[in-house]
């Protein structure tokens, strides 16, 4: 299963930020994900940290309730990075112990001017000598 990493935006609390380790995940890396029950904010927070032990995010609050009632119940949950997006991260776990797999790459994004055949480049117009 494919987890969006939500408040990746805000720097951690030793001020380490969320968003440049972010950049410095591979993909197939391990994450840890640890159950916050005394956060302020949500007692059923579940914290994502990189193999370095760097918090880059959350798991969604549509789905930390049902990701930590299975983890409050013995279930091993592993977790592996998957890739990069603006502003965050998406993970990739898999329950039972079972280790996760990534799913296959997607297409790199085709520019526009690419797709039709066209650099984009316009150069200025030089008039002809005479």
């Amino acid at each position: 299963m494919s987890l969006a990493v939500v408040g990746a935006i805000h720097d951690n609390k030793d001020r380490s930020n969320r968003l440049f380790e972010i950049q410095l995940c591979a993909p197939g890396e391990s994450v840890d994900l640890v159950p916050e029950p005394k956060n302020p904010f949500d007692p059923s927070a579940i914290a994502i940290f990189s193999v370095r032990g760097i918090q880059i995010g959350y798991v969604s609050a549509e789905r930390c309730g049902w990701i930590g009632a299975r983890m409050a119940q013995g279930e091993e949950i592993r977790g592996i990075f998957q890739e990069a997006v603006k502003g965050g991260a998406i993970i990739r776990i898999s329950f039972s112990g079972e280790d996760p797999i990534l799913p296959p790459p997607r297409p790199a994004k085709v520019e526009r001017a690419d797709a039709e055949g066209d650099s984009g480049f316009y150069p200025d117009f030089i008039p002809p000598d005479d």
